[in-house]
């Protein structure tokens, strides 16, 4: 259905071509995995299936690719749309109509479908991604993730014979993403589609692939294989196949049960390297007054702490709030409410922020958890209670001054970049912090080596666009630094290098609030859960208390060597000595 023959691609005024010599075939009806570090081509070997490469972004493309057996170098893309359909990485960039009714039709439309046709296709399609309660929202007040699974469904309501997805389900929760490769699975199994996606987030949809085809780094030869093989030689690997190279089993687990069925032997091993204790280890150890506050407690299920009174009717009475704690806040929200459009985006919500602490928000897409970090950073002001920051009300202070107290890096980190190169970005954020010259280039390097300085930002992938806009915004140390799903776009190795950037900040005082549906980025950093759900705070505690009681948020490795409460592989690989 897909065949890549030798095909190179080099992008007008780039020294190196962005992919060089790649040549596999994509079966139909398959499901096909392509993985690879961030910044090695996947989104320009998507693009040219869909002949937006070179016809949308310009450049050279040498070799051939055929889709069904249309040569997309003489194929305009308008001229593959029936066989073809892309869902790219910023889903806003896809849409074209105004609410979600109307952009789940659009595709149908220029094609000619019959009106009857079309809307039996919108409706099975609001069915099949769970999109029915938001059929007649306008697009602009949904989430990040709603408008991922809106961007999906609107290629799918064509029925093209060709899904090219690029990460997917990177802005989604756990059961949302779920959801949607089980409806990919289903296109693939019931109707023959041919999918071909990219993601970062192996542990999400190695089981699902047929075969993988991995990009191992710029003009290596893609290796290609069954997910088993390709993950044996990968650099780029899910947790569950890091435990199981830790372990020693062969051949390497792909799934949560299959390496449970696996996994008796290592629960005893962890036993007595415990010394006959149960193995596990107590909660992430939060430092300073973050770890004064909430120091080890015993692992449980987490009472809710915030409700309308419906709810609190039908849950139980509020708990008493908890005891002042002597130590001051960088942040603090009481009974912070926002109302949206005729939307309760947050309702009654308390939080206070310490120095040194890491909190992970966690829920549901639309739960929330960006409209939180927006009051934060005075991007959207109060209906009801109280925000502040540093002492400051962040939707009543200067831009200037509230930099100083506070960093956002927003989900689409190209709302941060305006420059035209790498260098005049990071020469221009050194001198809006009064950094020394080089400092936020430094810190680009750390995050992710290999961004040139000539390099357009635009030009960059998502996950080196997040590294210069995370860069951007840690030069001017501000005391309190938010993230919104910060390692969407990341490979395992980048999300590793911004774990040691963001533990190093908390080592150091800086509070670090950051909104994500990565269960293994929250167990890895971590100190504190907050998990919302329809604008309120249900859980508020220390990471393994959370977590490990939610079966929707609990990292592999807690699933696997469960009833022990391990959350990482670097703990198990410590643990094991």
């Amino acid at each position: 259905m897909i065949r890549f023959e030798d095909v190179s691609v080099t992008y007008d005024g780039a020294a190196e071509p962005a992919v060089r010599g790649v040549g596999f075939e994509v079966p139909e009806g398959e499901l096909v995995l392509l993985a690879g570090p961030s910044g090695v081509g996947k989104s320009t070997v998507l693009g040219a299936v869909s002949g937006l490469v070179p016809h949308f972004t310009g450049g050279t493309l040498s070799g051939r690719v055929t889709v069904a057996g249309r040569d997309t170098r003489t194929h305009k893309p308008r001229q593959l749309a029936d066989v073809v359909g892309t869902v790219g990485q910023d889903p806003l960039a896809h849409f074209v109509t105004d609410t979600v009714e109307d952009e789940l039709a659009y595709g149908m439309e220029s094609l000619g479908l019959a009106p009857e046709v079309m809307r039996r296709r919108v409706e099975e399609t609001l069915d099949l991604l769970g999109l029915a309660g938001l059929r007649g929202r306008p697009i602009a007040t949904l989430s990040g993730g709603q408008r991922q699974r809106v961007a999906i469904g609107s290629v799918l309501t064509p029925h093209p014979q060709v899904l090219v997805l690029d990460e997917p389900t990177s802005a989604l929760d756990p059961a949302a993403a779920e959801e949607v490769l089980a409806v990919l699975q289903r296109l693939v199994h019931d109707l023959g589609t041919t999918v071909l996606l990219a993601e970062h987030r192996l542990e999400r949809v190695i089981q699902y692939a047929d075969r993988v085809v991995l990009l191992p780094g710029p003009g290596e030869a893609p290796v290609v294989g069954t997910p088993a093989e390709v993950m044996a030689v990968s650099p780029v690997f899910p947790p569950v196949v890091d435990l199981g190279r830790l372990a020693g089993w062969s051949p390497l687990p792909l799934t949560v049960r299959d390496a449970r069925r696996r996994a008796g032997d290592l629960r005893e091993r962890l036993v007595a390297s415990a010394g006959g204790g149960s193995g596990a280890p107590g909660p992430v150890a939060p430092r300073g007054a973050a770890a004064r506050r909430y120091g080890p407690a015993p692992v449980a299920d987490a009472a809710p702490t915030a409700g309308a009174a419906g709810r609190r009717r039908l849950f139980g009475r509020r708990p008493a709030p908890t005891a002042p704690t002597p130590h001051p806040h960088i942040a603090e929200a009481h009974s912070l409410s926002v109302r949206r459009d005729r939307i309760d985006a947050l309702r009654q919500v308390d939080l206070t922020v310490t120095p040194g602490e890491t909190i992970a928000l966690m829920g549901r897409n639309g739960a929330g958890k960006s409209t939180l970090l927006g009051s934060l950073v005075g991007l959207v002001a109060p209906t009801a209670g109280s925000v502040t920051v540093g002492g400051a009300t962040p939707h009543r202070t200067t831009p200037r001054d509230l930099v100083r107290r506070v960093g956002l890096v927003p989900q689409d980190p190209r709302d941060l970049l305006y420059a035209d190169t790498v260098a005049d970005e990071c020469a221009a954020a050194d001198r809006d912090a009064g950094a020394p010259p080089g400092t936020c280039r430094t810190l680009v390097s750390g995050l992710l080596p290999g961004i040139t300085d000539g390099t357009h930002p635009r030009d960059l992938s998502e996950g080196q666009c997040l590294a210069l806009a995370l860069a951007v915004v840690l030069t001017a140390r501000p005391p309190l630094l938010l993230l919104d799903e910060p390692t969407r776009g990341l490979d395992y190795a980048a999300k590793a290098r911004l774990v040691t950037v963001l533990r190093g900040l908390a080592a150091e005082g800086h509070a670090i609030v950051l909104a994500t549906h990565d269960v293994e980025l929250a167990a890895e950093i971590a100190h504190r859960v907050v998990l919302l759900a329809e604008g309120e705070v249900i859980a508020d505690g220390p990471t393994a208390q959370i977590v490990v009681s939610s079966p929707s948020f609990a990292p592999q490795v807690t699933k696997i060597l469960a009833p022990q409460q391990w959350l990482t592989v670097a703990q198990v690989r410590e643990a094991l000595g």
